[in-house]
């Protein structure tokens, strides 16, 4: 990876530097998701049936609906081996741990005498998880979205992933208490989601990461009048930043710069350290493994948009780190906590040296739906709390509105609104009388 000094550069230069992989600003990727999000909204599933065909080679006429039949969800979950049923189910019971223990407390309480106001939870309705599959299918991230839907009490979860779905992923689905897959990926299984067609119901809102076909599609629902998904966040190709001293191990830094690289040509992986030795002491190690392993011309062509930054110390590593704002934040160093401090804007942070960033990614019961392109300053990973709606409830008594009221009015009355002032003027009057 290029080597860069953080000091020696101008304000700008830091700014180019830290932008993400070009691959992601395609001129021409609106206009291509927009045209199927309309083609699916007005042709329902004969569209997903073409799409299906032209972007996964998959004939849904020939072999089945779009819906899988619990015969195929059987068939399915009995080839997955006897040893990855047992890792999907070791990773389940943290997760299940993890997320169980974010159930919402509501709040019920007097502001003042005869004022009571109450914060409550209920789960939605109807959520679409979409499942990243192709080259690389995510069985993780069906536990990701899955069990917090069921724990979250949906009633609806509606499971989508591109064909033929992986048998892990259709066995993980199953385990987690999905009854709904359907045969579809990409923007058209977003779009589907959204709108709904014949056969997939639309939902209220849609969860999870996915190339940036599926995060343009997602942003592109969000805002459409067609529909009311609403969507988790912006979820696309995946990226790491590491924080490394002079006592982390090169071996472990490259491996975790490749275990994200692997992912996407549109991945994106950066380096921060105040070591010059680290700095190529990890060139090194990447050139090593990258030469070996069997995604290589992925993780090649994402190293070619990431960097290694040398800084002062630790305190401008945070500081570089913060305004990249990564998905994941790996910090390698002798005392990480104390880096962990100042560090402001992260999807998931992994501390030491035996954190690796895919402990997160399968087992160790965090989420890893997480914020890309640096929203991580302003958006938080997925948790229990995104798969329910949160609505406030008031009550006044005639003593509490006696209270309240002048207090009311004279707001009202400030911001010209006197209808809003009339409200609490009849109620008083008629108390007086």
């Amino acid at each position: 990876m290029e080597i860069l000094t953080w000091s020696t550069l101008s304000t700008a230069e830091q700014k180019t530097a830290l932008k993400r992989s070009p691959l992601i600003g395609d001129s021409g990727l609106e206009q291509s998701v927009r045209a199927i999000l309309d083609a699916v909204a007005t042709r329902g599933d004969a569209a997903i049936q073409e799409f299906n065909q032209k972007f996964d080679g998959f004939n849904s006429a020939k072999i089945g609906e779009l819906r899988m039949g619990e015969a195929e969800i059987a068939a399915a979950s009995a080839r997955v081996s006897p040893e990855l049923k047992a890792a999907i189910s070791k990773a389940m019971a943290n997760i299940d741990v993890f997320h169980s223990a974010q159930q919402f407390r509501p709040i019920d309480m007097e502001t003042e005498a005869g004022v009571r106001c109450e914060l409550r939870s209920e789960p939605i309705e109807k959520v679409g998880l979409y499942i990243p599959g192709g080259s690389a299918p995510l069985i993780s991230t069906v536990m990701m979205l899955a069990l917090p839907a069921k724990i979250a009490g949906c009633e609806q979860r509606v499971l989508v992933s591109p064909p033929p779905i992986n048998d892990a992923i259709i066995y993980a689905a199953n385990a987690c208490g999905i009854t709904e897959i359907y045969q579809v990926g990409g923007a058209q299984a977003i779009a589907a989601l959204a709108f709904g067609t014949e056969t997939i119901p639309a939902v209220d809102k849609i969860f999870g990461p996915g190339n940036r076909y599926v995060t343009e599609a997602k942003r592109l629902v969000s805002q459409d009048g067609r529909c009311t998904a609403c969507i988790d966040m912006p979820a696309g190709p995946s990226e790491v930043l590491v924080i490394a001293d002079s006592d982390a191990n090169c071996e472990f830094i490259a491996a975790d710069l490749l275990s994200q690289a692997e992912h996407g040509p549109d991945s994106q992986v950066i380096l921060v350290t105040d070591s010059q030795a680290i700095a190529d002491g990890v060139n090194d190690a990447l050139t090593r493994q990258l030469a070996v392993l069997p995604r290589q011309d992925i993780a090649s062509t994402a190293l070619l948009s990431s960097r290694t930054f040398v800084v002062d110390d630790m305190l401008q590593a945070a500081q570089v780190s913060n305004q990249y704002g990564p998905e994941h934040l790996i910090i390698q160093t002798r005392f990480p906590r104390e880096v962990l401090k100042n560090i402001r804007a992260a999807g998931s942070v992994f501390l030491g040296a035996y954190t690796p960033e895919s402990v997160g990614d399968y087992a160790s019961g965090t989420n890893h739906v997480l914020p890309t392109y640096g929203y991580s300053r302003a958006v938080s990973s997925l948790s229990l709390a995104d798969f329910s709606r949160r609505f406030t409830v008031q009550e006044l008594s005639a003593k509490g509105l006696i209270g309240l009221g002048q207090a009311v009015m004279t707001l009202a009355s400030n911001e010209l609104l006197d209808a809003h002032k009339n409200a609490v003027a009849i109620r008083l009057a008629s108390l007086e009388k």
